[in-house]
């Protein structure tokens, strides 16, 4: 993993804790052996190996000695952990009232990540849903919410989406089931409005938005939600977030469950449509949607 100076207080604790790690292990010794020599509890060192925890001067110096680390390395180390222990309060800590630790933790990675590619499998990805969309998934969930903790979600879903459009954007990949398309979520002004809404950011391009038709069968629908982040610095620098059936999401960065997550998007990638049929599709389910609403309510004649 190369070592870099830039980028949010997380990723540099992010880096500073895996180049921690491979020093360990480079020098044979156990969390427990390194604990001692800093006389504290071994949790200590995994969490700060984690990035679980902000690595403080006196602790970085201590490690460097121990690990024999000096020059530029260590002076570049040294930028990850003054990086590492910055504290400026993200956008979002406005809303930790509401927020879980959790959904906190996801939006970290989110906003320091360049490049996103998600799977959904039945309902639309976050950073492509109106606000209307969003709110009646939100009002729907597993978790008894009042009406002001929908409306802070839903906003934070919203701010989420300004990446999209800043002049450095988040670049997506997303892949949806064709059941995720045609799910009916709220009304059918809320449907419409969505699908006008997915036409809409075809044009923008950061963002590629295919379809996997039914035809695909189960190749295309083999696995629950997942999103993999990445930034510049390769794929040494992705994590990802797999989603549970109480719609949790789950931190994932271990080499395996990596690996097996972009083969797997790799996989489901090659029986989806095109972009181009992709948008094809959308426009026909749109008009497909608005027929069903006529036969819905077909005019009444005068008693």
């Amino acid at each position: 993993m190369a070592v870099v100076s830039s980028g949010s207080p997380l990723m540099a604790r992010r880096k500073l804790g895996a180049e921690l790690r491979l020093l360990r292990d480079g020098r044979g010794l156990t969390t427990e052996e390194v604990g001692a020599h800093l006389n504290c509890h071994n949790s200590k060192i995994s969490r700060l190996e984690l990035a679980k925890r902000a690595c403080t001067k006196k602790d970085f110096e201590a490690l460097m000695e121990l690990y024999g680390v000096r020059g530029r390395k260590r002076t570049e180390l040294e930028a990850l952990m003054r990086r590492g222990r910055q504290r400026v309060p993200p956008w979002w800590h406005a809303y930790n009232d509401v927020l879980s630790a959790n959904y906190a933790e996801f939006l970290a990675y989110e906003a320091e990540a360049t490049h996103c590619r998600e799977y959904q499998p039945l309902l639309l990805p976050a950073l492509v849903q109106t606000s209307d969309y969003a709110r009646a998934v939100t009002d729907n969930g597993i978790a008894a919410l009042g009406p002001d903790q929908i409306d802070v979600l839903v906003e934070v879903r919203m701010r989420r989406q300004e990446r999209l459009r800043e002049e450095n954007p988040l670049h997506l990949d997303l892949l949806i089931t064709e059941a995720a398309l045609r799910l009916r979520v709220g009304n059918a002004e809320v449907m419409s409005a969505q699908l006008d809404h997915l036409l809409a950011l075809t044009d923008l391009p950061n963002v590629s938005l295919r379809v996997i038709p039914f035809h695909a069968g189960a190749r295309g629908a083999g696995t629950g939600a997942f999103i993999l982040f990445g930034t510049d610095g390769g794929t040494d620098d992705e994590v990802a977030f797999t989603e549970s059936a109480d719609a949790r999401t789950a931190f994932q960065d271990d080499a395996l469950t990596l690996r097996r997550l972009n083969r797997l998007f790799g996989n489901l990638s090659t029986v989806a449509l095109s972009v181009g049929d992709t948008t094809e599709l959308i426009a026909r389910v749109k008009e497909e949607a608005k027929s069903d609403a006529g036969d819905e309510h077909p005019h009444r004649t005068a008693p």
